[in-house]
């Protein structure tokens, strides 16, 4: 059978993107590596499938960061603008409507997070695959892991690996045929996520910004005391500083201790902004981030030192370990004594002007010195990758190999929680099985 477009990859972006050409009366082949397509989206939003946000375009773009969309340097600013152009065709209520339409009730929960209304991200792979499956025009091959592919003798060439059938070990095709690389990044590599898109984009001299892991958990120096892993904080705000200022400061959320650092919804947020420092191998005890982590947000430190005298006035009697419970859950308290600096045993009513200020200084800035992230087995997704200046955002056509598409996770592009990557994922897969 002659093909009019080959997607690489059966991730969410690959799967869109074959959805919309075959939708368009295209001949399409999906090549995917696993034994079944999806995986990583069939385990998103822990198995639930947080699929878009509802907010509008102009609140989402903040979301999305680039280090090459040319409008910003930093991760977590406006690299979402160099997507206007695929949003304005295919954005959050063109998705909703497009599973919707596939018998797929949706619902919108706390944070305008978009979710099936079943609870299963299951139900969103189904209406993806079932759209291929029963379009007579799409082939499907699993158990094919491609290597290379290039542009020789006036021909697309597809290496795969040898342990594919004959028929698709290597694919001699005309230029005129359509290519969308979606291979998906390096996060949760067990799924099939091992960045080998990378590796053939650079092959095709496409430049590569060096992949990190993003949206994970962060490690620190200090010891956590056993008492507090697995412990969470609710209505607490994270900070990240360098040495010279904070960089970074989240919505007031929720954080978990882990046994070597920090994790939870705003810790992952916040590894947007660290993570290209903690793995880059320049970085050093010296120049490692510090985290700030304020226990008390919705009191300025003037009124948390008017509240901590009129506590200690109450309960000039108590001892300081036992007092602590006043202002802390007992899981911190273990954290908290050692690095305060305050005699156990002491009455509060001993309490000198200068370890009161310490303690709340404390409560509004616990520190921990950042020293790398969990790796790409945790992370949620991928920063870095093809450069944005070296792919049309109307078309998600390389500008160096005609013919050649590139989309999702494979980009340079990466967001915040809440439903923005899977979104990228969709809209860029969208926009190149529209173009093809």
């Amino acid at each position: 059978m002659d093909y009019d477009v080959v997607v690489v990859g059966g991730g969410a972006a690959g799967l869109m993107a074959a959805c919309t050409a075959a939708e368009r009366g295209k001949r399409v082949l999906l090549l995917e590596k696993m034994d079944q397509a999806g995986r990583k989206l069939r385990i998103t939003g822990k198995g639930r499938c947080n699929l878009t946000n509802t907010n509008p375009l102009r609140d989402t773009l903040p979301h999305i960061g680039s280090s090459t969309a040319g409008t910003t340097n930093k991760p977590g600013q406006t690299g979402g603008v160099w997507l206007r152009n695929a949003y304005g065709r295919f954005f959050a209520p063109e998705l909703m409507e497009w599973f919707e339409r596939r018998g797929v009730a949706l619902t919108v929960e706390r944070g305008n997070r978009v979710y099936p209304a079943s609870g299963k991200a299951l139900d969103i792979f189904l209406a993806l695959i079932g759209e291929l499956e029963s379009n007579p025009n799409v082939t499907i091959r699993k158990n094919v892991t491609v290597k290379s592919i290039k542009v020789e003798n006036g021909e697309w060439r597809v290496e795969s690996d040898a342990s594919a059938s004959k028929e698709f070990s290597s694919l001699h095709l005309p230029l005129s045929t359509r290519i969308i690389l979606a291979t998906g990044g390096l996060s949760y590599p067990t799924t099939g996520s091992t960045g080998a898109g990378y590796r053939i984009c650079r092959e095709l001299g496409h430049t590569v910004v060096e992949p990190v892991p993003s949206l994970v958990a962060l490690k620190c120096e200090e010891k956590i005391p056993e008492e507090l892993v697995g412990f969470q904080l609710k209505n607490v705000q994270l900070s990240i500083h360098n040495s010279q200022s904070s960089i970074f400061k989240s919505a007031i959320g929720e954080m978990t201790f882990v046994n070597d650092g920090l994790a939870g919804p705003i810790v992952l947020s916040a590894s947007r902004i660290a993570t290209r420092a903690l793995n880059s191998p320049l970085t050093t005890h010296h120049s490692s981030l510090t985290a700030s982590l304020d226990l008390k947000p919705a009191l300025s430190p003037e009124q948390l030192d008017r509240r901590l005298l009129s506590d200690i006035d109450a309960n000039g009697t108590r001892v300081f370990n036992d007092a602590l419970r006043l202002w802390l859950p007992a899981e911190l308290i273990p954290l908290a004594l050692p690095q305060l600096h305050i005699e156990y045993y002491k009455r509060l009513h001993q309490i000198t002007g200068e370890e009161r200020r310490r303690l709340r200084d404390w409560l509004k800035g616990v520190k921990f010195t950042l020293s790398g992230t969990h790796d790409w087995n945790e992370a949620v997704v991928t920063q870095g990758g093809v450069s944005l200046a070296e792919v049309n955002p109307k078309t998600m056509e390389s500008r160096l190999i005609k013919g050649l598409y590139l989309v999702g996770e494979l980009l340079d592009l990466d967001a915040d929680t809440g439903g923005y990557n899977l979104q990228i994922a969709f809209s860029t897969g969208h926009a190149a099985g529209e173009a093809v």
